[in-house]
């Protein structure tokens, strides 16, 4: 199982560096804009990820939630951005190598944004992050072919996979 997750988390990297070389490409105004995305902006929407998968490390790691919102900014620097992205796409596999399958399996304790105890095991909120990413990442796609990228990046899984051959 852990080498389940462990593929997924360098797919994970892989995604993220293709989306905001992209995002890079077309520039800090067309990034920005509000273009009506339920976060807003392209760049609003990469926040998004961002926030969300450090939420959720700190629940699995038993740290305070770094946030009390998913809608937070912790930056408006795109180029701060990407190296915290860089930076949770590091720990997220950090954290993953050094788990077995017993853990992935057990049972985690946590408090949701309001505050409510919850409980799930430890694959099911791998799993969940894994797939958030994956949802947004795909919006993102959209929207830098809405703010005129004529070919966003592939990000299918076998793309990844095809790459490493």
């Amino acid at each position: 199982m852990r080498d389940h997750f462990l593929q997924l988390a360098d797919y994970n990297a892989w995604a993220n560096r293709r989306i905001y070389d992209a995002a890079r490409e077309i520039g800090a105004a067309a990034r920005t804009r509000d273009i009506g995305a339920y976060f807003g902006s392209l760049q609003g929407t990469l926040t998004h990820i961002l926030v969300a998968d450090q939420l959720w490390m700190a629940r699995l790691l038993a740290q305070p939630a770094p946030y009390a919102r998913l809608d937070e900014t912790p930056t408006d620097v795109f180029e701060t951005l990407w190296a915290a992205r860089g930076d949770q796409d590091a720990a997220t596999y950090a954290f993953i190598s050094g788990l077995d399958d017993a853990a992935i399996a057990a049972e985690l304790v946590y408090r949701d944004m309001s505050e409510m105890p919850r409980r799930l095991p430890r694959r099911i909120i791998l799993t969940h992050m894994f797939n958030h990413a994956t949802h947004h990442r795909g919006q993102a796609h959209h929207q830098l072919t809405q703010l005129g990228l004529a070919e966003p990046p592939p990000l299918d899984l076998p793309y990844f996979v095809l790459d490493l051959v």
